[in-house]
């Protein structure tokens, strides 16, 4: 199951929390609104502490009350805020444009993904990592609390967006011998993908890729990107580099769910429509498998594919779709972290409609982040428009269940290093 987004209030003290939040929800620029906001979210948990539905902590002098950062921050959000909180942003360049500063700055944006085309020297690309920061920083963020998510593709192999670790792509390790020795490698892997990320101020990686590949020269297998044909070895390497870049304090994410690996070299959601034929009992028995290692271990994010599985949803990409997020994710694997869709922008969603229309889509099916990886920061602006209007119509419960993404989104960037 999937935690709840504050630990220390019962059912019926949350449904009253979320509702004068709801309720006294400001612009971004009314302060005195959001000081309201603020201080009738506390009064409640007073309320609700005489009566035994709040732990009250030990404090001398004055009360101090379970209240969390997370929920403070979230008492003090506009409706564009609290979108934008669900929005990953990506920019071209060596440096951060103002427009994106400026989003972050008033609490806009979760965080932002790096490309190769970002970088071009250490002392460069740390100069804008800086930037990033001191924006985030910024009074006018309600999230100035929470580093940000700063993220990159870096797999392995010919997938890096960085120089530095891991060398080896994903291939190159499934086919050490044995086993141990394999999964030793995969584990040195994410210690090195870690300490690198560390050293230039980013926190999560988009990696490990879980996709079990069907043949030589697919579309995974032509990039090195899986480890193997064999759900068993994904699952134990895949595992291993999980478990030690998390303890380097770098968040990993598990894709493409439920799985890309029977994609042909020509099946690029990146590029077109994808349909994956396979029955129901394949998807789950060899295609899921390897999540249920990276959930057990306590992988930190999830990325749903783009492709089609009609065996499980003959209407939506995986993304979009209910029946994938909240079926088999959610419930029949319990994954209870951070959903991150794909690249928001990817032609195999041509038929959608608009980025804002995507956005909703993507959201209404459950997925927490939404990646803007268009390399501008409009295509970001989009998102968080689209999902601010679906906000601002909702009714209460829904509001709830928005704030309470938002809520689990914030979590898991205090459990991360700036």
């Amino acid at each position: 199951m999937r935690k709840s987004w504050y630990h220390l209030v019962s059912g019926v003290a949350l449904l009253t929390m979320t509702s004068i939040m709801v309720g006294g929800s400001a612009d971004a620029g009314d302060s005195r609104s959001a000081s309201r906001m603020a201080a009738a979210s506390r009064s409640v948990v007073e309320d609700l502490a005489s009566s035994g539905n709040v732990v009250v902590l030990g404090a001398t002098g004055s009360q101090a009350y379970a209240v969390s950062d997370e929920a403070d921050a979230l008492a003090r959000m506009s409706a564009s805020q609290l979108a934008g909180q669900r929005v990953i942003y990506s920019y071209s360049g060596l440096t951060p444009p103002a427009s994106l500063l400026d989003l972050i700055s008033h609490g806009q944006a979760a965080g932002v993904m790096f490309f190769g085309q970002n970088y071009r020297s250490r002392t460069q690309f740390s100069r804008a990592v800086q930037k990033l920061v001191a924006a985030n920083a910024s009074p006018s963020n309600p999230a100035n609390a929470f580093p940000l998510l700063l993220m990159t593709d870096q797999e392995g192999g010919i997938v890096r967006r960085l120089p530095g670790a891991p060398v080896s792509s994903e291939k190159a390790i499934g086919k050490i011998r044995p086993l141990s020795a394999a999964v030793t490698a995969a584990r040195r892997a994410g210690t090195g993908a870690a300490r690198n990320l560390r050293s230039f101020g980013l926190n999560v990686n988009l990696a490990p890729v879980l996709d079990v590949y069907r043949k030589a020269g697919d579309f995974d297998d032509r990039y090195g990107r899986s480890y193997s044909m064999r759900p068993v070895v994904v699952s134990a390497l895949g595992k291993g580099f999980i478990a030690a870049q998390q303890r380097g304090h770098v968040a990993a994410t598990a894709k493409h769910f439920p799985g890309l690996g029977a994609a042909t070299a020509t099946q690029n959601t990146d590029k077109r429509p994808v349909t994956i034929r396979l029955s129901r009992g394949t998807l789950q028995a060899r295609d899921e498998y390897p999540y249920q290692a990276a959930i057990a271990v306590g992988v930190k994010l999830v990325m749903v594919s783009w492709a089609k599985y009609p065996a499980f949803d003959a209407k939506y990409p995986a993304g979009f779709s209910k029946a994938i997020v909240q079926g088999q994710l959610r419930t029949r694997l319990g994954f209870g972290g951070i959903t991150i869709t794909d690249a928001i922008g990817a032609h195999a969603l041509s038929s959608f409609g608009s980025i804002q229309n995507r956005a909703k889509l993507a959201a209404a099916a459950g997925m927490d982040l939404i990646l803007a990886a268009g390399e501008t920061p409009a295509e970001g602006v989009s998102c968080t428009q689209g999902m601010a209007t679906v906000y601002r119509r909702s009714s209460a419960s829904a509001k709830a269940a928005f704030q309470a993404t938002v809520m689990q989104i914030l979590e898991l960037r205090k459990s991360l290093p700036a």
